[in-house]
């Protein structure tokens, strides 16, 4: 189709309008049901003034894709644009006949309130809210009238919704409109009495929206203490409801609560939060005890920050304390939570006392960096050390609680615990993050302009791990350090490097390594050594291999980059191959241009 419409813009062009409509005709002989020719053809009529042709093109679409939404649009505002007001409802009123979806309708409704004609646009909602009954027409519609100030008529338009749709399927969103039409009319009486018509009729799950516009209401035009003692009590009987059918939902319990406590009723309080923690959770799984244990911390900081009652707050921890299983599982916020309690109310032996009985009864490592954290506010580093010291008999692999440790005697002014401590770090067996240590310890001698002692570190650490990383830090700190001979020994420390490398197998790594040896002679070095990094560089080349599946069986060749060092012996074969072929490959593009030069010549 796309060569047709091309032939007949062109004939267009040409202004052969006879011709172009032939092509046009001919092209829908072959393809009817093509909207894009229709919507061409009518455009090129509509273009050059011809009218009656268009609208005659347009009849022919509507009737043959009656479905076709894009030809009734154009064609309605076609007539619109001419002025032809009559012809345009006309089309609608035809268009409407096929009972469209609801954008259709709409549209229609624009147009006749375009020239004020309400009497049919009140028709048109009519037979709308008959073709497609939903209760979003029928709002629709009232507000249409509502609008246009007819509102009695508004009026019986929602009382006829609400009878249509019956009990049965009730909808919040019609009442809350209709309340709020009745609000605009200053009918407070009526608008409350829709409210409560529909609270009663509609399940309360289905009816949020309903409830808080009748809130709204209450608290613009009603008695707002009556109002608000009667809503708290309906919610309060849901809240019942939700936690009498299923106890263990903790959520039910919260909202409950939220809501007794906007009543500063304390004896309510206390009451609903005695009986949401008495129902502990079934089996001493902690998945099912995260979400309980907040009602303790809640009940806790409500007796302490609105009760004010310390001493009923701290038999609150207590007793959450003894109910936890602390043999299975334990909560470190309670602990640390209880201990900040004590500290506010000045009992320092009683909060240290808490976390000891905590670090005794379940070590976490939660626990230990709230104490920790406590005394360092407090300013006792003596008893910082004996803590970090049973943290790490408790946890010794942890490598954050080592720098942590070390950090803290740094500050202190005493390297020789600071550098003692790093020692026994980098000796342990088994550490959870062994390169952030070694790198703390390297920072920390650095820090201390200890250079000798930071080669050392670094040697020791080039013997645990050959890691291109490590040989690249190595050379960035001797270039660092900025005496004359730093740059001599950061090359010796890549030459070195290079050396190490050659026998591995991640040659990514080495090409790492290269490049930042590179960068490093593009700056500092001279020719010689540039030219002796550049002879260094690998080639890649592309490659084939096999791929096996699990069980053994071939699944096909996948190409893959490797790279070609030229030092490496084993590859001087591979090499020099490669570089044979190079030569044939060029001597075969210069012989056609050595033989044309020889033709020339003759």
């Amino acid at each position: 189709m796309g060569n047709w419409i091309k032939y007949a813009q062109w004939e267009e062009s040409q202004k052969e309008i006879d011709r172009t409509r032939s092509i046009y005709e001919r092209a829908l002989d072959v393809d009817h049901r093509n909207v894009g020719i229709w919507l061409k053809y009518a455009e090129m009529e509509m273009k050059n003034r011809q009218v009656n042709h268009a609208r005659n093109i347009w009849d022919r679409a509507i009737t043959i894709l009656p479905r076709a939404n894009q030809f009734w649009y154009k064609y309605t505002y076609m007539e619109e644009m001419l002025g032809n007001v009559a012809g345009a409802r006309q089309v609608f009123e035809r268009w409407m006949e096929w009972e469209p979806e609801e954008q259709p309708w709409f549209t229609y409704v624009k147009f006749e309130l375009r020239y004020k004609e309400f009497d049919r646009v009140r028709n048109i909602y009519e037979r709308l809210i008959l073709v497609h009954p939903i209760i979003k027409n029928w709002i629709k519609y009232a507000n249409f009238e509502d609008h246009n100030s007819f509102s009695s008529n508004a009026r019986s338009v929602y009382e006829r919704a609400i009878e249509f749709f019956g009990e049965d399927n009730m909808d919040e969103n019609l009442f809350v409109s209709f309340a709020k039409f009745e609000e605009r009319q200053k009918e407070f009486e009526r608008s409350r009495v829709i409210y409560k018509y529909a609270l009663e009729h509609i399940p309360k799950e289905h009816a949020q929206n309903l409830f808080k516009n009748y809130t709204i209401l209450e608290k613009k035009y009603g008695d707002r203490e009556g109002i608000e003692d009667v809503i708290v009590s309906k919610r309060k009987f849901q809240y019942e409801e939700e936690v009498k059918a299923n106890p263990n939902n903790y959520d039910s319990w919260f909202d409950y609560l939220r809501l007794v406590e906007s009543d500063n009723n304390e004896e309510v309080i206390r009451d609903v939060y005695e009986r949401a923690i008495a129902n502990v959770p079934p089996t001493p799984d902690k998945r099912l005890w995260r979400r309980y244990i907040y009602l303790w911390i809640n009940y806790a900081l409500y007796e302490e920050l609105e009760a004010k009652d310390m001493e009923r707050t701290r038999q609150v921890y207590k007793a959450c304390i003894d109910l936890i299983p602390h043999k299975k599982f334990t909560f470190a916020k309670i602990w640390l939570l209880y201990a900040q309690f004590e500290v506010r109310q000045k009992e320092l032996q009683a909060a240290r006392k808490a976390l000891g009985f905590a670090i005794g009864k379940c070590p976490k490592d939660k626990i230990f960096k709230g104490y920790i954290e406590l005394e360092l506010q407090l300013r006792e580093f003596d008893r910082c050390r004996i803590l970090y010291e049973k943290f790490l008999e408790f946890h010794p692999e942890n490598c954050t609680t080592w720098m942590k440790y070390a950090e803290l005697e740094s500050i202190l002014g005493d390297e020789v615990r600071a550098r003692a401590l790093y020692e026994l770090a980098i000796n342990q067996a088994k550490l959870d993050m062994p390169e952030m240590l070694w790198k703390a310890y390297i920072d920390f001698e650095i820090e201390q302009e200890e250079y000798n002692r930071t080669r050392d570190l670094y040697h020791r650490l080039l013997e645990r791990t050959q890691h291109v990383k490590v040989w690249i830090s190595f050379s960035q700190f001797e270039l660092s350090l900025g005496t004359t001979e730093a740059v001599l020994e950061c090359r010796k420390i890549y030459e070195k490097a290079n050396k190490s490398l050659r026998h591995s197998d991640e040659k990514e790594e080495r090409l790492m390594l290269l490049e930042s040896w590179k960068d490093f002679e593009d700056e500092y070095g001279d020719l010689e050594t540039q030219e002796k990094i550049r002879k260094e560089m690998p080639k890649r080349v592309k490659k084939r291999r096999k791929i096996e599946t699990e069980d053994g069986s071939d699944a096909g060749w996948e190409e893959y980059y490797d790279y070609i060092f030229p030092t490496d012996e084993a590859n001087q074969p591979s090499l020099k191959l490669l570089a044979l072929a190079k030569r044939w490959k060029k001597d075969q593009t210069d012989k056609p241009k050595n033989e044309e030069e020889d033709e020339d010549d003759q």
